[in-house]
């Protein structure tokens, strides 16, 4: 893992208006995880032996942090959660992943592992592993919903692995512009495209980038008041379905735009269509769009994250980031 820093995240807000945020943690951070590792796995159903975790101390912690990343989750300032991570038997692992009892069912997990797994791909990371209880079916399953998949059994546990997003820095809307550029000759019918990110995070800029590479008609702009507008492509290639889902209510409201009909035959660009286009196809780009919290700064973070079998990981980390 590089010491790079990672991308500026805006904290999000709690249903109750309390600010919840993720900071890399420290060595002086070691006597509050251990409490936290310590009261978070007690609180978990007793079958099997006795997890590792209860037997951590504040040596154990303070080796952990030495020899790789803690990432501490905060509610206002109060540490609430924690990740760590660190190469074991070669591979880049999640480990001692916990939230206070009192703070389950808050979103805190979910938020804290994406930031987690955004940040390892800053860093160059490509792939992460994690050791899930075979005792624990729900726990399984709650990292399958995180991409998590299963790839072999360790012991009492089911090792599962995921790929992680590509990272790409753009500085400029000219930059962004330029991805789509790149993005494009990896595109063919029938591909689907979900970006999400703020309001002026970009994705129409990169949207444009996209319809340039595939040579459709133009002009690409938001669609916002129109809701999808198709590009025919000037020559063989396909057609662009630019649509947008911001103002849609769910999936089904998306399907009163027809986009199932065209899908098979167009590269299908959705802004955000973030649980609620993924129906359209199984296998998919998921674009996430970030920016850091100064307003003046133009810098995106661009996650690119393929779902299913259509995408090589390795193809469009060389075209995302321009590599020869």
């Amino acid at each position: 893992m590089t010491s790079d820093a990672a991308p500026e995240r805006a904290a999000a807000t709690l249903p109750d208006g309390r600010e919840l945020t993720v900071r890399l943690a420290v060595p002086a951070d070691a006597p509050a995880i251990l409490d936290m590792v310590h009261r978070a796995f007690l609180a978990r159903p007793v079958a099997g032996e006795r997890p590792d975790a209860l037997k951590d101390d504040v040596r154990s912690i303070e080796a952990r942090l030495d020899n790789g990343l803690g990432y501490l989750t905060l509610i206002d300032d109060r540490p609430v959660g924690v990740v760590m991570v660190a190469r074991q038997r070669g591979a880049l692992r999640l480990g001692r992943v916990c939230v206070l009892p009192e703070h389950r069912r808050l979103g805190v997990a979910s938020f804290t592992v994406d930031v987690v797994l955004e940040d390892l791909a800053v860093r160059g990371e490509e792939r992460v592993q994690l050791l899930a209880r075979q005792e624990f079916p729900s726990l399984q399953a709650w990292w399958r919903r995180h991409g998590f998949e299963a790839q072999g059994v360790e012991g009492n546990c089911v090792v599962m692995a995921r790929l992680l997003p590509v990272a790409v820095e753009v500085p400029d809307a000219d930059a962004m512009r330029g991805l789509g550029l790149r993005l494009a000759p990896l595109l063919r019918a029938g591909d689907l495209i979900i970006a999400s990110g703020d309001l002026g995070s970009g994705k129409t800029t990169l949207a444009q980038g996209v319809g340039a590479g595939l040579g459709v008609a133009g002009p690409v702009i938001s669609p916002t008041f129109v809701l999808a507008r198709v590009h025919p492509s000037r020559d063989e290639r396909p057609a662009l379905v630019h649509a947008d889902a911001y103002r849609l209510g769910g999936a089904a409201e998306l399907d009163d735009l027809g986009l199932d009909d065209s899908v098979a035959a167009s590269v299908t660009f959705v802004e955000w269509g973030a649980g609620v286009a993924e129906a359209l196809a199984s296998d998919r780009l998921e674009i996430d769009i970030r920016r850091g919290i100064d307003p003046d700064d133009e810098t995106r973070w661009v996650f690119l994250t393929p779902i299913g079998a259509r995408w090589s990981h390795d193809a469009l980390a060389t075209a995302a980031k321009g590599d020869a």
